[in-house]
């Protein structure tokens, strides 16, 4: 389980996010209002969503803290991919909205105005979500936090998408072309559509009881074969679940026939603070079989 600082960081940088995602708001409806433009208020309708994302992803990550308790045997910490669920499906609604309101546009072009003020505010709005991005991103990986991670993505994916947004109202300033504001608003509704169906992917992978990634698989396969020479056992089973940021081994012991219960108990006990210290707080089930036993299943790491 994680420790209470561990908590707080991963709280406090979701309290980040949410004013990072109230800041780049106020930025881009201004730019939309002074502007009128289609593909600005589109941009301010995604960062709406990082809003709604960052507020449920703070959530998640309060009850993903919870211990375990007599309905949730194996903790909360799944929490965090539901959070993700409901970004994927805000996606999905803000990239609707943004369809919706660039084919209005597109059959009513309108003039823009002060585009100058407008562009300099998005850029503002973009750096700030750019750097935040970059450092959730990087955060959750270290506190392996899907919920830090998916977030993070979703803004530098903002991102790319204001960049977008940038380049076609600068020139449209530039060339006069008003068609050019709607087409850039389809681009990015069709560009979130593909963002929250990743996010969406990823996510039900997850809630699927997907096992650890593949280098931490490799990292455990290499110590559970060093465990076998040197204690004389054998791991017949080795299957993995993760579980938000907690970590579940399932492990199945080949032990010399000749062994007491005793012996294989304090084995097992050795494997299991091995394997803390390669995975800190990672939770390892352990069953003990003497060797030569047919078991009806043989599952190996890929």
């Amino acid at each position: 389980m994680s420790l209470p600082s561990e908590q707080l960081v991963l709280e406090r940088f979701m309290k980040l996010s949410i004013a990072t995602a109230v800041a780049t708001i106020v930025l881009k409806v201004i730019a939309a209002a002074v502007t009128g433009s289609v593909g600005f208020l589109s941009d301010a309708l995604e960062s709406g969503v990082n809003l709604v994302a960052a507020v449920v992803g703070f959530v998640a990550i309060k009850i993903a803290s919870k211990p375990a308790d007599a309905n949730h045997q194996f903790g909360h910490g799944k929490a965090e991919y539901v959070s993700a669920l409901v970004e994927g499906a805000m996606i999905f609604v803000a990239a609707a909205m943004i369809i919706y309101t660039a084919i209005r546009r597109l059959m009513e072009p309108q003039p823009l105005e002060q585009p100058g003020l407008g562009l300099l505010l998005s850029l503002v709005a973009s750096l700030l979500n750019l750097g935040v991005g970059l450092l959730l991103v990087r955060a959750g990986k270290q506190h392996r936090s899907a919920t830090l991670q998916a977030d993070g993505k979703h803004l530098l994916t903002d991102v790319w998408t204001s960049v977008g947004v940038l380049v076609g109202i600068a020139a449209v300033a530039v060339t006069g072309w008003l068609w050019l504001d709607p087409v850039i608003a389809l681009a990015v509704g069709l560009n979130i559509l593909w963002t929250g169906y990743k996010l969406l992917k990823e996510s039900l992978s997850s809630l699927l009881s997907e096992s650890l990634p593949k280098e931490e698989h490799a990292q455990l396969d290499t110590l559970l074969n060093e465990l076998e020479e040197r204690h004389d056992v054998e791991f017949t089973s080795r299957r993995t679940v993760a579980s938000g940021r907690n970590r579940l081994v399932y492990l199945t012991m080949d032990v010399p026939g000749q062994w007491t219960v005793l012996h294989s108990h304090t084995i097992a006990d050795r494997i299991e603070d091995a394997i803390d210290e390669l995975f800190p707080g990672a939770e390892v089930f352990i069953h003990v079989e003497p060797a030569g036993t047919v078991h009806r299943r043989i599952l190996r790491m890929p």
